[in-house]
């Protein structure tokens, strides 16, 4: 790894390198005329040495659990798809989880590749956009995806539930919401002890997961009688409803590939590690959501009887009760790993941004024994608790505009540093040159535009509200911090 201490530290202005300090990667930007800037950084710790020992307890996570770590965070497992075979049509869905990925995450995670080689530090894609574009853009990326961060957890914590309301029907109103306190309180505890407690719950569950839906594609292809593709769209529905709503859900499947970067100096060797990760999780995410819904259809022909759970009906159908029992605790865990790989990845943002002087510097404080940003787990966890009281449609009707925001920030900040920090040590780089560059670029912008013009009416009313809070939210905290 280069040796940037050379460059100085600091955190105002547009352009951005890493630094080394105390032998971790960290961060530093200089203002526009090349002078860097010593920031007055949060008082976390109350001497050096003891700063010292918080950063040495943090426990690095190896490939393996961080492999299942991001294949956790980006997929968990084939549910969540289920009503893109009723609205959108068996053969478009099939398609859809095709070609999707060739404008969304595939070029995501090139970029996210680039990156995190060259800029491996706490907080990812958050300062890669502020070493890009400045101060206020890289508030938008951090603030952005920590209020997309709380509807998503708030949505696993509630569609964990649900399947549990299945085996259990009495789990209604108050108690619906009280199980789904328990789990996020569960899940909190789990984050706070550190990424490889997270790692090794994640490779558990997704162990179990992944052999269930095994399990289901073997039996399944013996029992194949129908053409999957067919129909290709539903008969006399309006296109509104066959291409939007399917595109809306298959960019929230194939979204958060960039998002494991917050946790950079958290694995060991990242430069190394993250693209490794990325090459193995992302054909394993597209054969996760592809082959098991195209072996059921072909094996059922019920395209009509689709619904959200609907893998534990047709695993029934197809295996006996066994399998559809598996299947809905294989459900169940999905979400739980979901949410636990959601709550890693998601509080590193506010606790990072504490660190630049955005938000509180309480929201830094790291626990003494697991290095952890506790406090940002604690109250990011209490917000998701008061959002789990709303319907997974609710939130992640709001949740896909703002992940459409950071996405995009993300995309242009690698064609951003390639201008403005030409030579920036890259050990991976995007492929194909220029025209790399641009397919990287252009195809998840192309995508964002046609997801957010076909979106519902109620996503187009409410999605912008908390997308426009950020820049609200930036002129008040920038305003407190000038004051301070």
């Amino acid at each position: 790894m280069p040796n940037y201490s050379r460059l100085g530290w600091g955190y105002r202005s547009s352009v951005g390198l890493p630094y080394s300090r105390g032998g971790t990667v960290r961060y530093s930007l200089a203002d526009k005329s090349g002078v860097w800037i010593r920031p007055r950084l949060p008082n976390i710790s109350a001497n050096t040495n003891r700063s010292k020992a918080v950063r040495a307890a943090v426990r690095k996570a190896a490939l393996l659990p961080f492999v299942f770590v991001m294949y956790a965070y980006a997929t968990g497992g084939p549910f969540g798809l289920e009503d893109m075979v009723t609205t959108s049509g068996p053969g478009l869905t099939l398609l859809y989880h095709l070609f999707i990925p060739l404008f969304w995450c595939i070029p995501v995670s090139l970029v996210a590749a680039e990156l995190t080689t060259a800029i491996p530090v706490e907080g990812g894609f958050y300062r890669w956009v502020r070493a890009a574009f400045g101060d206020f853009w890289g508030f938008q990326a951090g603030w952005w995806n920590w209020s997309a961060s709380f509807l998503l957890a708030a949505a696993y914590a509630v569609l964990t539930t649900d399947y549990l309301s299945f085996c259990f029907p009495a789990i209604v109103g108050w108690k619906h919401h009280l199980v789904s306190v328990l789990i996020i309180a569960a899940i909190a505890w789990i984050n706070v002890r550190g990424i490889q407690m997270v790692g090794a719950v994640s490779t558990v569950l997704e162990i179990f997961v992944l052999l269930v839906v095994a399990a289901l594609c073997a039996i399944a292809a013996t029992k194949w009688h129908h053409n999957p593709f067919s129909p290709l769209v539903p008969p006399h529905v309006p296109p509104f409803q066959v291409f939007g709503a399917g595109l809306a859900l298959g960019l929230w499947l194939y979204s958060g590939y960039e998002q494991v970067s917050s946790v950079a100096e958290e694995v060991e060797n990242p430069q190394r590690n993250y693209p490794i990760a990325l090459a193995i999780v992302v054909p394993l995410s597209m054969a996760t959501y592809f082959l098991p819904t195209m072996f059921s259809l072909a094996a059922l022909g019920d395209w009509q009887k689709w619904h959200t759970g609907y893998f534990s009906d047709a695993a029934r159908l197809i295996g006996g009760p066994w399998l559809g029992f598996a299947m809905t605790i294989a459900a169940m865990v999905t979400n739980v790993s979901l949410l636990n790989a959601t709550v890693l990845t998601s509080t590193r943002m506010p606790s990072t941004m504490a660190e630049d002087g955005y938000l509180p510097a309480t929201f830094a404080a790291r626990h003494p024994r697991h290095g952890t940003p506790w406090i940002a787990i604690i109250v990011s966890s209490m917000i998701c608790v008061l959002l789990a009281q709303k319907t997974m449609v609710q939130l992640l009707t709001v949740y896909v505009w703002l992940r459409i925001g950071v996405t995009i920030l993300t995309v242009l900040a690698s064609w951003r540093l390639r201008k403005t920090q030409p030579d920036l040590p890259r050990p991976f780089r995007i492929p194909w040159g220029r025209a790399g560059l641009l397919y990287v670029v252009v195809a998840p912008l192309v995508m964002s535009v046609v997801a957010l013009v076909a979106s519902d009416p109620f996503a187009r009313r409410w999605g912008p509200l908390p997308v426009l809070l950020g820049p609200v939210m930036y002129l008040v905290l920038r305003r407190r911090k000038m004051a301070a």
